[in-house]
């Protein structure tokens, strides 16, 4: 078998923007994220590459967002003084307005198109663009931290040259702007595993949001409960996500693989470790399907970091030390962040709490094998679909 051939997107102008010093948000991270991949030797393997980016350009930026919208991300973007426009989802607590925030979410989509780019025209396996995967970006507003929404924009590319897509997510938040841009859909089955909306942003991926039109069947959801842990995570993935992709057979797979499903992120309640998260990573490399791989929510900085470094580590079948490199420990150590390993244990939750989370499980997986699974494996399980 021919060695992977692996891409991570990266420049270093992701880190010249800033949403406020008191925004959980930090664009800061990919810098960290960057540092602990060198200090266990990641960036210099054999059969990868560090490909820059440049911005998204205008036509496909409007092959999904408004030409208003966009027009008024430009305008904000130059001025020197704080603007906001809510029809728009601009100026509000999540969706700050700061100089140049145009340049940096369409350098976001950019290097997301780029990854996209390079598995389709350059023949890479694997593409990973650390700072992509806004899924909370709408047609024409702001919202969930997202202004440009990367993974619309090149999916609706791979598309138009004639691909069929599942597009994965697993961060702790529902891929909302995502699934809105492919539901009506039957070229891109949209997969979201997520914390239920019932009392959690953005309050959508519910079981019943399958698709319209051409796209009934194609938008899959599994809303999980507060304290759903590594064990839980795997089911929904095993039992879901992995079967249904499978059996879709796509031509490439793009993921956003967020870190904020962790169960010390500040801004949820989902427990997982990077046990189940290094599984999924193992999982989605053994489909050995083009993969392009986006970034995506995470608020513990050194959670972030510890992710995308084991996800980049499988895609490159790299083993890594479960002890932090020395010198990795002696940059973080005057920032107070303590930690010295690698990987978590596996986590289980406190059992009552467990108890509603497994049940809550297995009737989403129950809803879903009813609602999904005859149209999906039943029309794609047979052949390529093709």
């Amino acid at each position: 078998m021919p060695p992977t051939r692996t891409a991570l997107i990266y420049s270093p102008l992701f880190g010249n923007f800033s949403y406020g010093d008191d925004h959980p948000f930090k664009l800061q991270r990919y810098r960290v994220v960057r540092d602990l991949m060198e200090s266990y030797g990641l960036l210099k393997l054999p059969g990868m590459e560090i490909r820059g980016c440049g911005p998204i350009d205008d036509e496909l930026a409007l092959s999904f967002h408004a030409p208003e919208y966009l027009a008024r991300l430009k305008e904000f973007s130059t001025s020197d003084e704080p603007r906001a426009d809510f029809r728009f989802g601009l100026g509000d607590a999540d969706c700050p307005v700061f100089k140049g925030l145009y340049d940096c979410a369409a350098l976001g989509a950019g290097a997301t198109f780029e990854a996209a780019r390079l598995v389709e025209e350059e023949g890479f396996d694997i593409a990973f663009n650390l700072a992509g995967g806004w899924h909370h970006a709408h047609r024409a507003r702001a919202s969930g931290f997202s202004y440009v929404n990367d993974a619309v924009l090149a999916i609706n590319w791979l598309v138009a040259r004639g691909r069929r897509v599942v597009y994965l997510d697993i961060d702790a938040h529902h891929g909302d702007g995502v699934q809105e841009g492919f539901y009506d859909s039957d070229r891109v089955l949209t997969i979201s595993l997520h914390e239920s909306g019932i009392y959690f942003f953005p309050g959508t991926g519910f079981e019943n949001e399958t698709g319209t039109g051409r796209g009934r069947g194609y938008s899959v959801n599994v809303p999980l409960l507060a304290h759903t842990d590594d064990a839980l995570y795997m089911k929904a993935f095993d039992e879901v996500a992995y079967p249904l992709m499978a059996a879709y057979d796509p031509d490439v797979i793009v993921t956003q693989i967020g870190a904020d499903a962790f169960r010390t992120d500040p801004l949820t309640q989902l427990e997982i470790t990077t046990h189940s998260y290094g599984y999924i990573m193992r999982k989605l490399k053994a489909l050995r399907i083009p993969w392009v791989a986006l970034g995506g929510g995470g608020y513990d900085l050194m959670n972030t970091a510890r992710a995308w470094t084991i996800a980049w580590a499988v895609m490159n079948g790299v083993e890594l030390n479960p002890r932090l490199p020395a010198a990795f420990v002696r940059k973080i150590e005057p920032l107070g962040y303590p930690h010295r390993v690698l990987l978590d244990a596996m986590h289980w939750s406190e059992e009552y709490e467990r108890n509603l989370a497994l049940d809550a499980v297995e009737k989403s997986i129950a809803r879903i094998r009813a609602a999904i699974f005859p149209g999906i494996i039943g029309t794609y399980g047979k052949t390529s679909g093709k």
